[in-house]
Order: structure tokens, then C-alpha cells, then sequence
């Protein structure tokens, strides 16, 4: 509880940072950023802006370590100190838990702000961001409290050791591209979306802290916020791969560009860098003015740079590395000397040999027992023969006598064959995606890895608010199925699956698909037999009822009627 993390730290390094007295407007139209806010945080490339409003510079109230905020909140640690607020490190007496406190005095200028922002995060309640816990004023104070990560790691650390392998930049961009799509289908932006907001945790979950918060903290507003967080992935997913800052300032610990060459590609500053990824950073970073990379139209929209990140190749992990076994000794010894005196250097050994049988009896003697001999291996011979023939016609009179019952009852079933799954997209039927993004976790050979749906307060079934959630598979070719075999997270009243053959991984409704099977279970495995032989390439998995199970602290689940899929497996 007491050890310092800045992973947890919800306001970024503020190096070099100058004042700011901004009032913050709420960023939910899109149009073009304005006023760069200059720092090595939020400098130009960051792209968002802060407008200085009227009224006087608000005092930092006047707080120190051990001040309790509402007798519950006891501050440890000032992280940062800036500009009128400072953000802490502080202790939850009532849960017994750590958490981070931004302060500010409730007639600063951006007190409102902070407040709205605070709550309108806390309302999204999406575990890829870091969540608002409360927002409160009291006692001439505003202060927010949010969660406090001391296992997540900022991005800006990691690059410190060298760029991203290519899995993990793509998990990353993925993640982060998925989460800020779905906080601006709510109206929320981001603008500081930097090195230092991007966390990755102990369970390899990509997390993204200080949603609206930091913004309105620092008095930035942007009349296109869409294209300014989509520019700043393209810049997250740049660093990841090059580990320079894709701008003419130093910044989060990076290299910028060498100066007067402009924006070039990721695979033109570094080897070996993946040309997809490079790529989909440039369609990110064109908003700044630079050219389409390889003639490819710029992705403006966080939801642009998911569709096009579902179209990519998926980039599979890398394989584990293997050791070869030391190689055999082989190892030499004297037969039949264990236990022998060694016999000393120079002496003579005596070789005994049995007395030859020189005598006429001794003959005769030899000439009788090679006569028996021959004579016991021709019957032998003969007594073996014979059974093997009467053993032969019995296994006939066998055989014909079962062809004649019954002729398949030694016919062998084939084996089940496995299916490899080549792509999955989830589907979704109405309302918002469950996890967009994630599909691929389905499917990676991982069963610590999770699609998860929402927590939903009534159930066990969706309808009628939803018909359902799934994923659609694509299986590279048109197989028949025979099981489909799911390992799920939650157990309990009841999970309910469905398969549907389909036409596409796009499907353009649950109509124009086919049911295949169907089944019900309360543990943690669902097996579904196809009833409805098919042959297909994709194939829709539809959880139309889930259980209800608590909070999942490791896929930071709410509690609720959610399900989560580790692995799906066909067979045909």
C-alpha cells in the first residue's frame, strides 16, 4: 500500500510544463485542434490545445500528507503539482485500498470542468480505462478520486528497454484503438492520449488512464477530438515500433526525428519493423499533414483504425524459443568385469577348457543327443504349424459369421479431426460491440486470454434487450463440422450457446444465417454438436444466456450476468 508506482500516476511527467489558466470545454464535435499546449507532455505533437479563459489564478489549497479528504481519503504522496492542482497517492480507510486523488480549489476556473469530465468518465464504466471512483466537492475543494495500478507498467518505461515486439505493439494499438472507439460512440475524448497515459498490466491488458479527466485538469479542448486521439495512437503505435517520437521535440524519455526530413515511415527508420503496422501508423499520423503511406486512405476515426486493423493479417505471438538436450555421452564398460580383482600387469591369465569327449562312448554319446535334438525340433515344428491352421480357420469362421449378423459392427468411426480457425470478428446484432478486438483471444492457444461480453443487471438471457452476443469464425475454407468445444470463465445459472453456419464474417443479420446446434451448461465448458450437417466456412458462436458471478478483478469485470470465452475449438 505504501510503495510508490508511477504506472498508477493519472497525471502525466510534467517536466518543463508551464501554467496554465484554461477553462475546459467539453470535446464531444469534431473539427480541427487548436492552441498547442506546449510541454514535454502535451507538446504540438500531441496536437490539442489549451485556451486561456478570464477570472484570477485560482491558490492550491493547502494540503499536506496524512490531510484526510471526507474522513475516508488519507493523502501519502504529491505525484504532481501543478498549475493550481496537485494529484496524490493516497489511501482508501474505509476499503483499505490505495488509490489517486486530484485536488484542486473549487473556484478555480476549471473546477466545473473537472468535475463534469470526472463524471461523465465514471458513467462510461469500461475496465479498459482507468475508472473514476468519485467526484466530490466539499469544503472549498474539488477532488477526484480514481483506481491506482501499482502492477501496470506506462508505455513510455517499456520503450526505455527498446521497441515493441511486433505482437505486442499490435495487442497494444488493438486494445487501445477498440477502448477510445467506444468512449467516443459516448461523447468522451481523451486529447493527452500519450506514452505516459497507456499502462500495460500484469495480465498483459492494455489500460488507458485519465479519460476527459487530465484534459479538463489542463484546460485542453479541441474542435475535432476524434482526429486528435486518432492521431495520437498513430503516434503510441510509431514509438512502439521505432522508439522515436514521430515529431521534431523530444518527448516521454524519446528521440524525435532527425530534423527537416519530415514524417517517413516506421520501416524507414528501423529494420525489421512490420510493414502493416507501419503502415497503419502512417493512416494515423496523415492527420497531421503527412502523406498517405503506400497510397492507403488515412484512418481519421478511432473506428476507422479498428476496421482497419480487423482487416490486417493477425500477427501471432512468437513461438517459445526451444533448447536442444545436451546430447547423449555414451558411456563404455568391460563386460563381465563388475566385481573381478583387476589381474595384476605381466601376469598370465590360465584359460580353463572342458575336457573334449575323445572316446568312442563320447561319440556315440554326441551322435544320440543330435538325434534327439532333431528329432524334438521336427515335432515342435510340426505341433506349431498345426495349431496356426486350426487358429486361422477359426478367425475366418469368425469373421464371416459377424459379416453375416451384422457388417458394421467392426466398421471404425473416423476420428474427430481439429479445425483451424484462420479469423473471428465479432457480430453484433444490436447495440454496441461486447469487446471488439479481442476476438483473436479466442483462438491465440492461450486459455489465460479472454473475449469477454458486458455486465449486464438483469438475466440469465439478453433478450429482449438483445437477441445475443458471439463472434463469427472464419475457417479458411468450407468445412463440416461436427462439435464446436468452449472454455468459459464463469460457471453457474446458465450459459447458453448457439451455432449458426454463415455466409461471411460480416453476416448482415441472424436471419440470413442458419442454426446448427445448440446447448446449455452450468460449468465452465460448453460442448455443442452440430444437429444440422453443413458444410461451411464461417461459422457464428451466440451466447444467448450467461451467468451471473461477481467482480472479476483480473479482466476488471464488473459484477453482473457476463460470460468470458478463453478458447474455442472445432471439429469436423
Amino acid at each position: 500500500m505504501a510503495e510508490r508506482s508511477t504506472a498508477a500516476v493519472d497525471v502525466a511527467d510534467n517536466s518543463g510544463e508551464q501554467p496554465l489558466t484554461a477553462k475546459a470545454e467539453q470535446s464531444t464535435a469534431d473539427g480541427v485542434a487548436k492552441n498547442p499546449e506546449r510541454d514535454t507532455d502535451s507538446d504540438e505533437a500531441q496536437r490539442s490545445g489549451g485556451s486561456e479563459g478570464p477570472g484570477r489564478k485560482a491558490s492550491p489549497p493547502e494540503l499536506h500528507s496524512g490531510h484526510k479528504l471526507a474522513r475516508r481519503y488519507r493523502l501519502e504522496e504529491c505525484v504532481t503539482r501543478l498549475d493550481g492542482f496537485s494529484s496524490w497517492r493516497a489511501v482508501d480507510e474505509k476499503l483499505r485500498r490505495a488509490v489517486g486523488v486530484h485536488v484542486l480549489p473549487a473556484d478555480h476556473t476549471r473546477a466545473r470542468s473537472v468535475l463534469a469530465a470526472a463524471r461523465s468518465s465514471a458513467l462510461l464504466g469500461d475496465p479498459r480505462f482507468v475508472q473514476v471512483l468519485d467526484a466530490v466537492e466539499e469544503n472549498d475543494v474539488v477532488y477526484v478520486v480514481h483506481e491506482w495500478l501499482p502492477d501496470a507498467i506506462e508505455l513510455s518505461t517499456l520503450l526505455t528497454g527498446g521497441p515493441l515486439e511486433p505482437h505486442d505493439a499490435y495487442q497494444m494499438v488493438s486494445q487501445v484503438s477498440s477502448a477510445m472507439a467506444a468512449a467516443h460512440r459516448e461523447g468522451l475524448a481523451h486529447l493527452r492520449l500519450n506514452p505516459n497515459a497507456v499502462l500495460r498490466a500484469s495480465t498483459g491488458q492494455w489500460r488507458i488512464r485519465g479519460l476527459a479527466v487530465n484534459a479538463a485538469l489542463r484546460g485542453i479542448s479541441s474542435d475535432t477530438p476524434q482526429r486528435t486521439d486518432t492521431e495520437a495512437i498513430g503516434a503510441l503505435l510509431y514509438a512502439a515500433l521505432t522508439q522515436r517520437w514521430p515529431y521534431e521535440s523530444d518527448a516521454y524519455g524519446l528521440s524525435s526525428l532527425p530534423k527537416d526530413i519530415g514524417l517517413i515511415a516506421p520501416d524507414q527508420v528501423r529494420a525489421g519493423v512490420h510493414r502493416g503496422l507501419s503502415e497503419l501508423a502512417m493512416r494515423a499520423l496523415v492527420n497531421d499533414g503527412a502523406t498517405a503511406s503506400r497510397h492507403e486512405a488515412p484512418c481519421t476515426t478511432p473506428e476507422e483504425l479498428v476496421k482497419a486493423i480487423g482487416e490486417m493479417p493477425r500477427i501471432r505471438p512468437p513461438e517459445p524459443a526451444f533448447t536442444a538436450p545436451p546430447e547423449y555421452q555414451r558411456t563404455t564398460y568391460q563386460q563381465g568385469t563388475y566385481g573381478r580383482p583387476a589381474p595384476h600387469p605381466g601376469a598370465t591369465q590360465p584359460i580353463a577348457a572342458p575336457p573334449p569327449l575323445q572316446s568312442r562312448t563320447g561319440r556315440a554319446l554326441k551322435w544320440a543327443v543330435s538325434a534327439l535334438l532333431i528329432a524334438a525340433l521336427g515335432l515342435g515344428s510340426w505341433q506349431l504349424a498345426d495349431a496356426l491352421m486350426d487358429r486361422s480357420e477359426k478367425s475366418d469362421d469368425t469373421r464371416r459369421t459377424q459379416t453375416t449378423d451384422g457388417g458394421d459392427k467392426n466398421v471404425v468411426k473416423p476420428k474427430p479431426v481439429p479445425i483451424k480457425i484462420q479469423n473471428g470478428q465479432e457480430f453484433v446484432a444490436k447495440g454496441d460491440p461486447q469487446n471488439s478486438g479481442a476476438e483473436s483471444k479466442t483462438y491465440d492457444g492461450d486459455a489465460s486470454t479472454y473475449w469477454k461480453t458486458k455486465s449486464y443487471n438483469e438475466g440469465p438471457s439478453f433478450a429482449p434487450y438483445k437477441p445475443g452476443v458471439g463472434i463469427v469464425y472464419d475457417l479458411g475454407s468450407a468445412k463440416k463440422l461436427s462439435t464446436a468445444t468452449l472454455d468459459l470463465r464463469y460457471g453457474g445459472d446458465r450459459t447458453t450457446v448457439e451455432l449458426y453456419a454463415a455466409d461471411s464474417l460480416t453476416p448482415a443479420s441472424l436471419d440470413s444465417m442458419t442454426r446448427i446446434g445448440t446447448a446449455t451448461t452450468t460449468g465452465t465448458t460448453a460442448t455443442v454438436k452440430v444437429t444440422k450437417p453443413v458444410k461451411t466456412q464461417y461459422v457464428l458462436v451466440w451466447l444467448t444466456a450467461v451467468p451471473k458471478s461477481g467482480y472479476d478483478s483480473a479482466l476488471y469485470a464488473s459484477a453482473g450476468f457476463k460470460q468470458a470465452i478463453g478458447e474455442v475449438k472445432f471439429t469436423g
